[in-house]
């Protein structure tokens, strides 16, 4: 095709190609998706088993998808957050004690290595 001004020639024909690829990526588009979705660009969706999960809002634990604001029992005196920490035995036999320690960001947290949250068997309530 070809377009003419007076004074200006312009042939559409041979428009280089990094030209046709900027007004294609420029270019609006409608993105189809269902109602409610978010597109997750150049990432790997996380996974609970055979499950997809948002990290925003929810973790993973035990198979389980549990919401971030989730508490699980810690031994017989201790609540502690899944998604946050860890519940660690202190000690076996008679007394069994747990602590409670946080779970470090981008690793795969062990008890034997993260740092101390709580003590379970200093948050002792009697009735």
């Amino acid at each position: 095709m070809r377009f003419s001004v007076p004074g200006m020639r312009i042939d559409y024909t041979r428009t280089p190609a990094y030209v046709s690829v900027f007004l294609l990526l420029c270019s609006p588009r409608e993105v189809i998706a269902p109602a409610g979705s978010e597109p997750w660009l150049c990432q790997l969706a996380p996974r609970c088993g055979d499950k997809i999960y948002n990290p925003l809002e929810q973790c993973c634990y035990d198979d389980a998808i549990l919401s971030l604001s989730q508490t699980r029992q810690c031994g017989p005196h201790c609540t502690f957050w899944p998604c946050f920490e860890l519940c660690c035995p202190e000690s076996f036999g008679l007394t069994n004690n747990f602590v409670v320690k946080l779970k470090v960001q981008g690793v795969n947290s062990q008890c034997h290595s993260s740092p101390i949250s709580s003590d379970c068997h200093s948050k002792r309530y009697f009735s």
